[in-house]
């Protein structure tokens, strides 16, 4: 069996997620088929990190063992033949050895988060971004934002359901970025609570309208109670842009 690292981007208005469902279509099983079809073989794929119903991705990685040795290029453009009718595509490939492990093996994952604010509403950017129709103030939401960098508890933006052992976690990077109506959330960390990003941005979001001060995100972080928090964002404005393995 060889091991493969594989990079995908998909569309995931669809689909109920990464992870095979009964309630419908999943991403994985989109993949898993279209290998089934590739090489005969029923396999299981190892991601990076299960992303919802409704997120995109940009840069999600998975790894799978295959009873075939080609070149990694040869089975990303077959996978993709059979994936033609999904809005899944693999965009890279490489071989590794069976020491890489997509999940465990990765030191860093990127995600951004899209707002488009502006009155009118969205047509081609539908389900690709979360439509504000009024006015944010990016400038406190940066301010609200610092407060959230480096080690904390982060259960005030945990969802209620989330599985994880420890609600500790370290956020590297969170950047906002304003070019006319788009504005782009970016954060960066070893690891993420379930819905961590979809709730600090609904945080900030109440930061931006002027509802909350910039200084509130802290007492709401201090909490340590998701109902201390903002709402959750949309699932649509988010992306898993970029895992990192190594250095790189």
């Amino acid at each position: 069996m060889q091991r493969y690292k594989f990079t995908v981007e998909y569309n995931g208005t669809p689909y109920v997620g990464w992870q095979r469902q009964n309630n419908g279509l999943a991403v994985q099983q989109c993949i898993e088929e279209a290998i089934y079809k590739f090489c005969q073989t029923k396999v299981s794929l190892y991601v990076a990190g299960r992303t919802d119903a409704g997120v995109h991705a940009l840069g999600q990685v998975f790894h799978v063992n295959l009873p075939v040795d080609l070149r990694a290029d040869k089975v990303r453009k077959a996978l993709n033949y059979y994936l033609e009718n999904q809005l899944v595509s693999i965009v890279d490939g490489e071989k590794v050895g069976e020491d890489f492990h997509a999940r465990f093996s990765a030191t860093k994952r990127h995600y951004m988060y899209r707002i488009i604010n502006r009155p009118a509403k969205l047509a081609v950017e539908k389900n690709l971004a979360w439509h504000v129709p009024l006015k944010l103030d990016t400038d406190a939401m940066q301010e609200g934002a610092k407060h959230l960098l480096g080690t904390h508890d982060f259960s005030t933006f945990r969802a209620s359901h989330c599985q994880a052992n420890s609600p500790v976690r370290t956020l590297d990077k969170i950047e906002i970025v304003k070019d006319g109506p788009n504005i782009q959330i970016y954060v960066e960390a070893l690891s993420f609570l379930h819905h961590q990003v979809r709730n600090i941005v609904g945080t900030l979001y109440a930061v931006g309208l002027g509802k909350w001060t910039p200084d509130d995100v802290k007492t709401a972080l201090e909490a340590k109670d998701r109902c201390k928090g903002g709402q959750t964002a949309p699932p649509e404005g988010l992306y898993l842009t970029k895992v990192v393995y190594g250095n790189r």
